[in-house]
């Protein structure tokens, strides 16, 4: 016996790119070789036009869309869509959709020439009528019958059916656009805006303290100059400092802790805070607290000089039935016994 050849020689190519091929079941896309092999479009092109193949319809194909999801930016996608659109890959139509609103719809082909049989050729026109053929010549040496006119029906015009496309697919006919009724798009509304010669509204002045004290002014500037340390953002150049000094010294006046004054003005600020000052300033006029209510005056207790009873009375003295008995109308009084 001979000895068994236990090897083949290998069939795979010396050079260039090797197959390994396994039968796909799920999660694949049939990608036509007029897309991956077009010798017209980039790598880009041709990688983005795949990627948009194998989304499911209705998925958002924008430019920002895509530039979010890949490493790519708007200027390289946009032009990759461009190309795709100018080799018939890709097409993109604005359409009126409710409200009045203008969208992109955006229809993708596997096949330049389908771009062509969805767009449709306008119908051919109708048949003209054939023309009724003219009576032959008589000859002279017979008698020409003299012909009877009989009255030409008038015309009716058929409507002519709209021939339809059938070679369109069922998936390139629904992404068509809807014709929009007029009577749905909205009439424009006309901007109220106010002529230039219109009066102003006055700003509110700052509020300032009822009775300002040096003290009183020196707590509210130090709260301002300190903004900044719990709140970074509230930096006061000293101008807005003095500015803001009677505004904070009136909340002060009313009973305002300093940490609850210094939370009021720098809570939730907008993002980003341009202008602190003009922020503090709206804030200490339209958050201003009401004036603590009066208290109403205690009357001290007091005992009276003549029965040693105790009464109250601003003044010491006598109460009422000892001024009585005295008869000393003058004589001060307690307000009760």
């Amino acid at each position: 016996m001979g000895t068994q050849q236990i090897s083949a020689p290998s069939r795979a190519p010396y050079f260039g790119v090797v197959h390994f091929n396994i039968r796909l079941t799920d999660g694949y896309t049939i990608v036509s070789n007029r897309l991956s092999q077009h010798r017209g479009l980039s790598l880009l092109a041709i990688g983005l036009g795949t990627h948009i193949q194998s989304l499911p319809d209705g998925w958002r194909v924008g430019i920002k869309a895509l530039a979010a999801d890949f490493p790519e930016s708007e200027t390289r996608i946009a032009a990759a869509l461009r190309e795709l659109e100018q080799h018939g890959f890709l097409s993109r139509v604005l359409e009126r959709v409710k409200g009045g609103k203008l969208a992109t719809r955006t229809v993708f082909y596997n096949h330049p020439d389908a771009a062509g049989r969805a767009a449709g050729t306008p119908p051919p026109p109708p048949p003209a009528p054939a023309r009724e053929p003219e009576p032959e010549a008589v000859p002279a040496r017979e008698p020409v019958p003299t012909p009877v006119r009989e009255p030409v029906p008038t015309p009716v015009r058929e409507s002519v059916p709209t021939p339809v496309r059938e070679s369109v697919p069922e998936t390139v006919r629904a992404l068509e656009p809807a014709p929009v009724p007029e009577e749905r798009v909205p009439a424009p509304v006309p901007r109220l805006v106010p002529p230039p010669t219109a009066p102003r509204q006055q700003r509110p002045p700052l509020p300032g303290p009822c009775r300002p004290t040096e003290a009183l002014n020196a707590a509210a500037a130090d709260l301002l100059a300190g903004l900044r340390r719990t709140a970074p953002l509230f930096v006061l150049s000293e101008e807005d400092v003095r500015r803001l000094v009677p505004g904070v010294a009136a909340w002060l006046e009313r009973g305002m802790r300093p940490d609850a004054v210094r939370e009021a003005l720098t809570d939730d600020p907008p993002v980003p805070l341009r202008y602190p000052a003009k922020l503090l300033r709206h804030r200490l006029t339209a958050l201003l607290p009401p004036p603590l209510p009066v208290a109403a005056p205690i009357v001290p207790l007091v005992n009276c000089d003549g029965c040693d009873r105790g009464f109250r009375s601003p003044v010491p003295g006598l109460c009422r039935e000892c001024a009585e008995a005295r008869g000393g109308a003058d004589e001060p009084w307690g307000l009760s016994a």
